[in-house]
């Protein structure tokens, strides 16, 4: 041994895991309980089926405990079981190893001479096994809720879900060894389970009726400190309603965690409603297959990979297996980020870290030529409209020049398939930003139509998609910095709407688009046609939201009241905004796809020469800062830009004839 060895002393004895030393002395325990009740239950069997036999051998209890703790232990494991949170399943067991035990005790007594006390008597022992240790978990089970029942005070709750989901997270909430919520009643989604009771909780009456059920425990004054949503699946209206009840009443709503994650001797911790449960959005089917076809052992480029978009991108390609993901991005911060987020969540994808900027024609053609990309998703662009106005050719560098050059350099290098994120402010757009996204579509269009026509594989394929909830610069975290500081929460105007989705949703139908952009296409296939003519995918964004609801929806989330607790301040239209965005143009009327989730529109086109030559002259112009030659040249580009940089409020061209005669109303 040498001094090092003798210094430490003798190896440590290895030991047990606490938990495990603790479980052994558990079952230890059982056996012994359940030896005693197996030992007692044979001599109280033969008296209950022969009262006046006399005296009983000895030899009756050391049977009756050790066969019935064999058959039960081996085959049944009852020594094992939890006695606190024995259920049903656990009364099988039991109800079985009675069985089991009762028919071979009366066997040893036929093969040891003992006869039979009576006919009966095999029925009656294992009666009483049964009564025995099952009584003895049940008597356990009940003492164990009435001493946490006892123990400080409850939080009254009103739970909101299915039957299904409130049993199983009552039945979650008996397991707590830590349990602060009495449950007062139930409202469900079913009118016929009105009056019934759910372990022994009365069903109140249906969510829609939730304001009524409220209205009458505040007569009794037996209102709720809180209403829990158990049903992860109730969404939208729905939950309107639920938020809507409670905040009438100054209830707190809250949502139940995951009863997947629930387990015994842990505190159930609620959590907040999320904003994007309002949304209402169904979920889409995405084709899984397809997006692996693509992407699994392909090099894939994101630009912008440290944005809202191009992170999320990045960490939905990364899932598929790409055999290099190259993250492209001019922010050093935001790229170490996702670089550091994907290396824990996806250690085995080879990844490069790039610092570029989209502008640089050469650098973006060294990358290309190194790394060879497969796929491109061009997610890099400046999208925040008062920027872009005040900076109008700086966004026409980035957003249309940028493009281009990525563009030029994917089909440069035998790139396959090149995505460009778009935005529904490129439709009849009246900023900068949405007339510079509408250019980048004409001139990847012309790119799509002119590859088809000399028979190349490569696939330009546009995807066109409004806001996202949680965006860098969106107003979801604008609002949140202003509910943390007291408000007034700014909106804009009180018309003002825009389509809403979640960031995970809007990149998944990226990649849907992708798939079916890339496809080998059919001349008799609707969605092809359109594609090979210069067609743009459109995500379903369901239906628009008033920013003004979205505000007082926040509020509420918060637990706080609109105009009472937090102020709301309208501030006018910004420079280049609009009342509300389009997804298609007037012209450009949506089409269905073969693809869920994804609609497509046509709009106008423009020969790939043309638009080279008119992109030279915009970033000429641009590069001189010639901010009116500029904006003259785009509104050469897009004929449909109509320019607001004022902020002015302008009446939406397609909007009802109602709808404008009350925005007008309010306008003035």
């Amino acid at each position: 041994m040498n001094a090092k060895q003798h210094s430490l002393g003798p190896a440590p004895t290895p030991q047990s895991p606490p938990g495990r030393r603790r479980s052994s002395g558990r079952i230890a325990i059982n056996v012994l309980a359940d030896g005693l009740i197996s030992a007692l239950s044979a001599p109280a069997a033969r008296f209950l089926a022969a009262p006046h036999d006399g005296l009983l051998h000895p030899l009756w209890f050391v049977m009756g405990g050790a066969i019935t703790l064999l058959v039960s232990g081996l085959p049944f494991r009852i020594p094992q079981q939890y006695w606190r949170f024995s259920g049903v399943a656990d009364l099988r067991g039991i109800a079985a190893a009675s069985v089991a035990g009762a028919a071979l005790f009366s066997l040893m007594l036929y093969l040891t001479g003992f006869p039979l006390p009576s006919p009966t008597f095999p029925l009656i022992h294992a009666l009483v096994l049964l009564i025995g240790l099952g009584g003895g978990r049940l008597l356990t089970r009940v003492y164990g809720t009435m001493r946490q029942q006892a123990q400080g005070q409850k939080v009254s709750v009103l739970l909101a879900g299915s039957d299904l989901s409130a049993d199983l997270f009552m039945r979650a909430l008996q397991r707590v060894s830590d349990r602060h919520y009495h449950v007062v009643g139930l409202v469900t989604r079913s009118p016929g389970q009105q009056g019934r009771r759910l372990h022994g909780v009365p069903i109140l009456g249906v969510a829609d009726s939730l304001p009524a059920v409220l209205e009458r425990m505040a007569l009794s004054d037996s209102l709720p400190d809180s209403v829990i949503v158990t049903d992860p699946e109730w969404r939208g209206s729905q939950l309107s309603v639920v938020l809507d009840a409670g905040q009438a009443h100054g209830i707190a709503v809250q949502r139940a965690p995951s009863l997947t994650s629930l387990m015994p001797a842990q505190e159930i911790q609620m959590r907040p409603i999320a904003l994007e449960d309002l949304l209402n959005r169904p979920e889409v089917p995405l084709d899984r297959e397809g997006m692996a076809r693509l992407i699994q052992g392909q090099v894939v480029l994101v630009t912008g990979a440290g944005g809202t978009i191009g992170s999320e991108a990045a960490r939905q390609v990364a899932q598929f297996g790409p055999s290099h993901l190259l993250l492209l991005d001019h922010g050093e911060f935001a790229l170490w980020q996702i670089d550091l987020e994907l290396s824990e969540l996806y250690p085995s994808v080879a990844r490069q870290v790039i610092v570029a900027n989209i502008r640089d024609s050469q650098r973006i053609d060294e990358i290309f030529a190194l790394y060879k990309p497969a796929l491109v998703f061009h997610a890099a662009a400046l999208k925040h409209v008062p920027i872009v106005e005040a900076n109008p050719c700086e966004g026409v560098l980035t957003n249309v020049i940028g493009t281009r050059v990525v563009a030029d350099a994917a089909i440069r290098h035998a790139a396959s398939a090149m995505v460009l994120i778009s935005s529904d402010k490129a439709v009849n757009p009246s900023s900068v930003m949405g007339a510079t996204k509408r250019c980048a579509e004409i001139y990847c269009q012309a790119l799509a139509v002119a590859a088809e026509a000399r028979g190349s594989d490569f696939r330009c394929v546009t995807v066109r998609f409004g806001n996202v909830l949680g965006s860098t610069g969106s107003v979801v975290p604008l609002f949140r910095r202003q509910l943390e500081q007291g408000g007034p929460l700014t909106v804009t105007h009180p018309d003002m709407t825009r389509y809403f989705m979640t960031v995970p949703e809007a990149v998944g139908l990226v990649l849907q688009a992708s798939v079916r952009g890339t496809a080998l296409r059919k001349q008799t296939d609707e969605t092809d046609q359109r594609l090979q003519q210069g067609g743009i995918f459109v995500l379903d964004m369901g239906e628009p939201v008033r920013i003004l609801d979205l505000a007082r929806q926040m509020i509420r989330l918060a637990g706080l009241k609109p105009d009472e607790d937090v102020a709301i301040r309208f501030t006018g239209l910004r420079p280049g905004e609009k009342l509300y965005e389009e997804l298609f143009h007037g012209r450009e009327a949506p089409v269905p796809t073969d693809a869920p989730g994804l609609r497509m529109a046509t709009p106008r086109l423009i020969d790939l020469e043309a638009a080279a030559a008119l992109l030279q002259t915009l970033e000429a112009v641009s590069l001189r800062d010639d901010v009116p030659s500029a904006l003259s040249v785009i509104k050469e580009i897009v004929p449909e830009f109509a320019h607001n940089p004022l902020g002015e409020v302008r009446l939406p061209k397609a909007a009802p004839t109602a709808d404008r005669e009350a925005m007008t109303d309010r306008a003035s």
